[in-house]
């Protein structure tokens, strides 16, 4: 096969990305090499991002992939326009194989150059992240900016700390080592040994709607990065993103000189399901899945011939104790319920407030108090259409609306949603978050019938204002919510040392991520690449962590080869 690009260009390349990115993952300090503001990418990147965005609208996306049966397409934005792109329908009978024959050489190439290959395809994304902005924007409803940031370098920043984590799990071992042991009088006992990183088959990456690049790029390294093939199946109204990365991943990889089908697309007609026949192929040997618990328990339960990594639902908390910050806390928790209208795995649904309020370096605040205080601060934060209309998105699809009306038949509305025009946009479907008082009275929640609506996920723009008779109380459902449905985040208020130490315990009792008294600019649902983790792997929400050792060491197994020497 023709080479472009050498192994040594690449390393020449991107060694020192690479070691930087590894510095980081050891560290947990700040670093990033994906520029986060819009006019770093040059003066004629927005104007030719967008160009190229509009370029691809009534297209054929033909990546060239054998086992192309046909086309399939119909992705409308959340936005109101269509996309009209077409994408491969493939016969996985033909491009499975054609996927595996390339990972010999793929895997005898080595950690280091698997990992370079995989660090110029995140270098060409990234030169083209305007692009890629406008692609996740029309598929997630995300607005401009957060898809520009959380679909680009944020994404990017994932996808690159999967592939440090993958080098570093790899370069444990040496790849070659002598052995001898004495044996008295008589000549010792000598072998050769070599030790190789070998892939465990094709991976699968089931995209979601809502992240498809932020959620995808981290399993989509971990398994190039460590010698396994790659299949991506988006969801269907999100394709474009990743099909974008398909494409990139292909080019990338043929002049490098491997196999462009070690990155293959599949796309769905519609109805079809096509992630639940792919799952249970005996070829795939890999599952990143983010989506519905409904669907992540199946693939746990069903695809036995694969290392499955689920994300899932969970019920988002935050415990209310006291602040010595109460409008900081307000504007922190406003800003947070209403980002991509609660669209995000990560955003707060339960406030956990005591019943008979909190204390507050501005005196003592009732419960009734703090919620239309609460209340107040995010339609401050929401009063102009415009700012409302960039922070809160688009509804992604009918089942987050209705969600959201459901959720206004709960209890006593605090803060009732309300409709947002967007004038670019105006078959957008816009909504402010709606706040509804509920009582977390023990006898609604303990025992194995509780049936409280807060104890299930409400995913959308929906936050419930949960009364407690107590923080005590507030820490026991803290706890058995994290227990039994799990949590991405928990976020609590204190002022007091010993509640504190109490929601930690809870915390590292019940494996979840916490932030303590976020008042600036640092928001409970947002984390950064190389330094925090997406989840923990260790509650109902998730099985994984974005990004640790555990998610890409048992993507590959050390195959031994010894010799008599």
């Amino acid at each position: 096969m023709a080479t472009d690009l050498s192994a040594a260009q690449l390393s020449e390349k991107h060694r020192t990305t690479l070691d930087q990115a590894l510095d980081a993952i050891r560290s947990r300090a700040y670093w990033s090499p994906h520029p986060e503001h819009p006019k770093a990418y040059g003066e004629s990147a927005p104007a030719d991002g967008l160009a190229a965005f509009q370029a691809l609208h009534g297209t054929r996306l033909d990546l060239g992939q054998p086992g192309t049966d046909g086309w399939t397409g119909g992705e409308v934005s959340p936005y109101g326009p269509e996309l009209a792109v077409e994408y491969p329908h493939i016969d996985p009978d033909v491009l499975l194989p054609a996927m595996r024959a390339g990972m010999g050489a793929w895997r005898d190439a080595g950690a280091e150059t698997r990992a370079v290959v995989c660090i110029e395809i995140l270098s060409r994304i990234s030169a083209r992240t305007h692009e890629f902005a406008h692609a996740v924007m029309h598929t997630s409803g995300q607005a401009f900016m957060m898809a520009f940031q959380a679909g680009g370098p944020h994404a990017q920043d994932r996808g690159l700390e999967a592939v440090a984590y993958a080098y570093e799990e790899q370069s444990r071992v040496p790849a070659t080592a002598g052995w001898s042991k004495p044996q008295g009088k008589k000549d010792p006992l000598n072998l050769s040994k070599t030790f190789t990183a070998a892939p465990r088959g094709v991976a699968l990456v089931i995209g979601c709607n809502t992240f498809p690049t932020w959620n995808g790029y981290p399993g989509l390294f971990a398994s190039l990065a460590t010698g396994n093939a790659v299949l991506v199946k988006p969801h269907p109204r999100a394709v474009l993103p990743l099909a974008l990365t398909v494409q990139v991943a292909r080019e990338v990889l043929s002049e490098a000189g491997f196999d462009p089908n070690l990155v293959a697309l599949a796309t769905e007609a519609p109805g079809e399901g096509i992630a639940k026949t792919l799952a249970v192929r005996p070829e795939i040997k890999i599952i990143d899945y983010t989506g519905s618990t409904g669907f992540g328990d199946w693939l746990e339960a069903n695809a036995r011939q694969a290392q499955v990594y689920t994300e899932k639902a969970g019920v988002n908390t935050v415990l209310v104790d006291s602040t010595d910050d109460y409008r900081g806390m307000l504007s922190n928790l406003a800003f947070s319920l209403s980002l991509y209208s609660g669209q995000m795995c990560t955003t707060p649904q339960n406030l956990l407030i005591p019943r008979e309020g909190i204390d507050t370096e501005a005196g003592h605040k009732t419960y009734d108090e703090v919620v239309a205080d609460l209340a107040g601060a995010v339609g401050k934060l929401l009063g102009d259409d415009a700012r409302a209309g960039a922070l809160l998105g688009a509804l992604v699809n009918p089942e987050v609306r209705a969600h959201l009306e459901a959720a206004a038949g709960l209890g006593e509305v605090a803060l009732a949603s309300r409709e947002v025009i967007n004038p670019d946009f105006p078959d957008a479907v816009v909504r402010t978050p709606v706040l509804v008082k509920l009582d977390g009275a023990r006898k609604f929640w303990e025992g194995p019938d509780a049936e409280a609506a807060y104890l299930s996920e409400c995913f959308g723009p929906v936050a419930f204002a949960v009364a407690v008779d107590s923080t005590a109380e507030g820490l026991d459902l803290l706890r058995r919510t994290v227990r039994d449905k799990g949590a991405m985040t928990v976020g609590a208020y204190t002022t007091s040392a010993d509640v504190e130490r109490a929601v930690e315990e809870v915390c590292l009792e019940e494996s979840a991520q916490l932030s303590l008294n976020l008042t600036g600019g640092v928001f409970v649902n947002q984390t950064a690449a190389f330094s925090d983790f997406h989840g923990s792997g260790g509650n109902p929400a998730a099985n994984a962590a974005l990004c640790d050792g555990a998610f890409v060491a048992n993507r590959f197994r050390v195959v031994e080869v010894r010799r008599q020497a």
